[in-house]
């Protein structure tokens, strides 16, 4: 973090030339400034939906998040803070979208949608919730690969209401860059180019 000397602090002699008001601005005041406006940008697209047809705001939004990952390039973000129940903010994940656009035609509705973490027990659950009892998770192994990326497969599915269970099958690996992390937000960048915004749930998912 860059250190600052303020104003009035510098000795002189009363003939000598006033110091110059010395400012600076660290990389933690950088990230927060970048961290706000992306989560102004993202206010108001309904986790993304309204993305999609809108080109010049998505465009808008992957170049806040690719401002936010340079200040942070050299952060690891794959350690113990890592893990917790992560809510949805906004994502371009179109299987994400589809369901949580589609859940009406079900009959219910979509709630949080979540990614849950433990970097120590090697797991993630991507979970959607459906509200009162219904829940659709896919189990995933992890393995930490450098700083910033997490490699995960898929191990398992399920589809659960309040009295049933459907197993589904297993499908894909792949891999997960945390460009940003802090104590509020997740920011991701994973293998198909996809983006990810996410804040600390004030709940901890179980299944």
């Amino acid at each position: 973090m860059a250190t600052c000397l303020p104003f009035g602090t510098i000795p002189f002699k009363p003939h000598s030339p006033r110091p110059a008001k010395i400012t600076c601005s660290s990389t933690a005041a950088q990230s927060q400034l970048a961290k706000q406006h992306l989560l102004s940008l993202i206010s108001d697209q309904d986790r993304g939906l309204k993305t999609q047809n809108n080109p010049a705001k998505l465009t808008s939004i992957v170049s806040a998040i690719d401002d936010l990952g340079a200040l942070g390039k050299d952060s690891i973000t794959t350690g113990g803070s890592l893990s917790a129940t992560w809510r949805l903010l906004w994502t371009t994940e179109k299987e994400q979208l589809f369901i949580i656009q589609n859940a009406s035609l079900f009959g219910t509705r979509t709630g949080d949608v979540l990614q849950v973490i433990d970097v120590g027990k090697r797991v993630l659950n991507n979970v959607i919730t459906f509200p009162p009892d219904g829940v659709f998770f896919v189990r995933s192994d992890i393995a930490v690969a450098s700083n910033q990326r997490v490699n995960f497969k898929f191990t398992s599915a399920v589809l659960r209401g309040k009295n049933w269970e459907i197993p589904l099958p297993p499908f894909g690996q792949g891999w997960f860059d945390t460009v940003y992390l802090d104590d509020e937000i997740r920011v991701v960048k994973d293998i198909r180019g996809d983006y990810l915004v996410v804040d600390r749930a004030p709940y901890a998912w179980k299944e």
